[in-house]
């Protein structure tokens, strides 16, 4: 008999991949906002969980997942700086009412955090060891959420990744290069701000790898590669034989956003590699992976 899988944001980059690697294994179903799901092959619900709190309760209670993944974040770190009420209903009051209702039922929760906990000081890549100083308010809630999801049953994971690309349509910044400079336009990527970009299809499977062996705890979980934004969109530029001379690097000054943002906040993935013998792509193979995909 097959485990129940239940996604929580099914539409977005991780959880359609997901589901596309857990298909044959797992019975699915899945959450989704405003974009449907095209998978005939997965029950789907539409909620909009900043609104309709009873909904997402009441579906798990009715579909006892044996573990959820919930995926489900705002996308605008600065949304979230001016607007402190969206940030904490979504982040911290539905994941507690997620936790809480997995935890009734012994539900596995695997929450998607990030690596904007951090303040971006240390010239090093930062562990798991390592204290958490959010300096943006996007942060200081997912940290809130962190500390529910592990608070609430000993069995949960926290995976803290950052900048997931792929060859997919919600791929926020691999599409905004790759299409800006196809068409002859110039982009500005920051020159400044450094993470470890995380290839999708490595993160889905290391979801399934959790589940497979029975992980619990919170990880570190990105691609190998500290890099800033301009120098990910050069390497994606001559992987893909496009004009890098339309990439103009612009730093944090120059192009001001509403939310600060970490210099560097750069993540070792080692201990998380190690628990699930699963070793994650550095920026060129992820690149070369996604050019690959490109021309299927």
């Amino acid at each position: 008999m097959k485990l129940k899988l239940l996604i929580i944001g099914g539409s977005g980059l991780v959880g359609s991949t997901l589901i596309e690697y857990a298909l044959s294994d797992y019975q699915i179903h899945t959450t989704y906002n405003k974009n449907s799901i095209q998978n005939m092959d997965v029950e789907s619900t539409q909620i909009e969980l900043l609104n309709d709190k009873t909904k997402i309760i009441d579906l798990i209670k009715s579909f006892g997942p044996d573990i959820v993944v919930h995926t489900a974040a705002h996308s605008s770190v600065d949304l979230c700086e001016i607007n402190h009420e969206i940030a904490d209903k979504l982040h911290i009051d539905v994941t507690q009412d997620i936790a809480d209702i997995c935890a009734k039922l012994n539900s596995k929760l695997i929450y998607i955090s990030t690596d904007a906990v951090f303040a971006g000081q240390l010239n090093k890549k930062y562990t798991e060891e390592d204290q958490p100083n959010p300096i943006n308010y996007y942060g200081n809630t997912k940290l809130e959420a962190e500390k529910i999801v592990l608070g609430t049953n000993t069995k949960n994971v926290v995976l803290r990744t950052s900048v997931i690309y792929g060859w997919h349509k919600k791929s926020r910044f691999t599409n905004w290069i790759l299409e800006t400079i196809k068409n002859k336009k110039v982009v500005d990527p920051f020159i400044d701000q450094y993470n470890t970009p995380t290839l999708v299809d490595d993160f889905a499977k290391s979801i399934l790898l959790i589940i497979t062996n029975d992980v619990s705890g919170l990880f570190h979980a990105t691609g190998k590669t500290c890099i800033n934004r301009y120098e990910f969109a050069v390497k994606l530029a001559n992987s893909f034989s496009y004009n890098k001379d339309l990439i103009k690097p612009v730093t944090s000054i120059e192009k001001k956003q509403d939310a600060p943002r970490p210099v560097s906040t750069c993540l070792d993935s080692s201990k998380f590699e190690q628990e699930i013998n699963y070793e994650f792509l550095d920026i060129s193979n992820g690149i070369s992976f996604i050019l690959k995909k490109s021309k299927e």
